[in-house]
């Protein structure tokens, strides 16, 4: 302890126990804040080697706020952020629509906000891409007279908007990617992304003017493999710059859906989690032993009293039940790359 008027005497730090407190008190808060802010499966995932952002990881970043038009016969919703630098269309799968990307507001109340769509277009809007969604008239895009309305749709908007200076991009998913691959023979895009998609390949002219294509697909589907390993030689041989990226499956785990998932509470994630894995839906590593589609998990979560999904979340949960078994869905998990992807071949 301290003497005053005594300066001869050394200060020999605090008592043991004084110490052995505040080495207690430090580890519990480190314990604790683990506990809140780590347990929440927003880790790197391991199998993954990739950090899988929670639905509102982008909040304090930028906000989901789309104006809504009808032109030519069908939905055109889009966003521009702050002093854009490149305009990215993207084009829906089958049974799929612009609303699917954006979130329900009052600027568009029927807008949907998938869990993967609206993650895509957040990354797009924080890299400060003019982000633009349209629909399709049928249930899948059509390579006729729906080729000539949506480039002449994507013409006018970033005419409209002073844009035509800026690199145009795109990414399309399943029909969107096929729809995408011709699109790109009417417009000039400085590179394409077609997701879960091999393209149509077979059916256009490729010349070494064809942007470059980025291939991000699903392994455990054997035959889209094959046939973008095939059509990856056909463009690299007309002098097109070509890459790959493989999304493979990962295994679910309590709060994986409630991250994932606008408004799904973290308490129902975790049940509905013990419930596949006692229905038998997941492995004993939390791996989908079935695509989400041929998983009876709604049944099983309305007979449970866990949870009694109406159709627009059921939807939400079964994308990502989709996502975790890796055949054909969506997915916003490499989103990184993608953009990076783009960036490097503005032009």
């Amino acid at each position: 302890m301290w003497k005053r008027g005594n300066k001869s005497k050394q200060y020999n730090g605090p008592p043991n126990r004084v110490v052995a407190f505040l080495v207690v008190s430090v580890t519990l808060v480190i314990v604790v804040y683990i506990l809140l802010f780590h347990n929440t499966d927003q880790k790197p995932n391991p199998v993954l080697g990739l950090r899988m952002e929670k639905w509102n990881s982008f909040e304090s970043v930028v906000q989901l706020s789309p104006t809504i038009e009808f032109r030519n016969g069908t939905d055109v919703i889009w966003q521009i952020p702050d002093s854009p630098k490149t305009v990215l269309f993207l084009a829906h799968g089958c049974d799929g629509r612009a609303a699917n990307f954006w979130d329900k507001s009052n600027t568009c109340p029927n807008c949907v906000g998938l869990p993967e769509e609206r993650l895509i277009v957040l990354h797009a809007l924080a890299r400060k891409f003019a982000v633009l969604t349209i629909s399709s008239k049928g249930r899948c895009w059509a390579f006729g007279k729906e080729l000539i309305i949506v480039k002449d749709i994507i013409t006018w908007w970033v005419k409209k908007n002073k844009l035509e200076k800026l690199p145009l991009v795109a990414l399309g998913a399943s029909s969107g990617g096929y729809f995408v691959s011709v699109l790109a023979t009417e417009l000039k895009f400085s590179s394409i992304t077609l997701m879960i998609a091999e393209g149509m390949f077979n059916q256009i002219d490729i010349t070494e003017n064809y942007p470059p294509t980025l291939f991000v697909h699903m392994p455990k589907d054997q035959f889209r493999q094959k046939k973008i390993a095939e059509y990856m030689e056909v463009l690299k041989n007309n002098g097109v710059d070509v890459e790959e990226i493989e999304s493979m499956e990962f295994p679910l785990s309590p709060y994986v859906l409630a991250n994932r998932i606008p408004g799904l509470d973290q308490s129902v994630s975790a049940k509905l989690f013990e419930l596949f894995r006692h229905e038998g839906f997941i492995d004993e590593n939390g791996y989908m032993k079935n695509d989400g589609r041929r998983t009876h998990w709604k049944e099983a979560a309305k007979k449970s009293n866990i949870i009694s999904p109406d159709k627009q979340l059921a939807h939400y949960i079964q994308e990502e039940l989709n996502l975790a078994f890796a055949f054909h869905e969506m997915t916003s998990l490499h989103c990184d790359r993608i953009f990076k992807w783009f960036e490097s071949h503005m032009r």
